[in-house]
């Protein structure tokens, strides 16, 4: 009896499994706005950003971060000085180098590609792949007075594969980015 009594409840609802979970990601609209005139270099940056100053234990004077709360992504640039000295850079060019291939113990590609901005100056861009925590990164200068670096971050424990959108839209920013730099006198 009580084996039929449980027989008869159990069958009586109906079961239906739970579909699988994805991350969305709702993408916001390319918008952009200048940064501070503040510092020595100037370049827009999204309107769906915050500027904001580096606050970490190295940070120099001209450092900040441009910060995405809604896809926890920061833009890192750091701003170095040159005053003509081709040892300088060379080192700050070195220093770069060895920041990205660091991350060379997870990456399964590390993609250099030199840019050409509608103004005329130079990028280098490097494109990571795989499970990195940097995905983008870039250096600029104009060999006599400005170096500048730029690192993209994502704050988030998701494997890339889930963040790939994310990823291609914050490439489209930093590509703008590095498109509207701008040397100050």
């Amino acid at each position: 009896m009580i084996f039929v009594a449980l027989l008869v409840t159990s069958c009586s609802r109906e079961y239906q499994p739970k579909p699988k979970g994805f991350n969305r990601l709702i993408l916001p609209e390319a918008s952009y706005q200048m940064s501070p005139d503040t510092l020595p270099y100037q370049f827009e940056y999204s309107k769906h950003a915050r500027f904001l100053k580096d606050t970490s234990w190295v940070s120099e004077k001209h450092w900040v971060e441009v910060y995405y709360p809604e896809l926890k992504a920061t833009i890192h640039v750091t701003y170095k000085k040159v005053n003509r000295n081709s040892k300088l850079l060379k080192e700050f060019l070195q220093d770069a180098y060895v920041l990205t291939s660091k991350h060379q113990i997870k990456a399964y590609a590390i993609d250099e590609t030199i840019v050409k901005t509608p103004s005329g100056k130079t990028a280098v861009v490097a494109e990571l792949e795989g499970e990195v925590p940097s995905q983008f990164q870039f250096t600029m200068t104009d060999s006599l007075q400005n170096f500048l670096r730029g690192a993209l971050y994502f704050n988030v424990k998701v494997q890339n594969d889930s963040l790939q959108p994310a990823i291609e839209y914050m490439k489209k920013d930093v590509m703008h980015l590095i498109n509207t730099l701008e040397w100050k006198k």
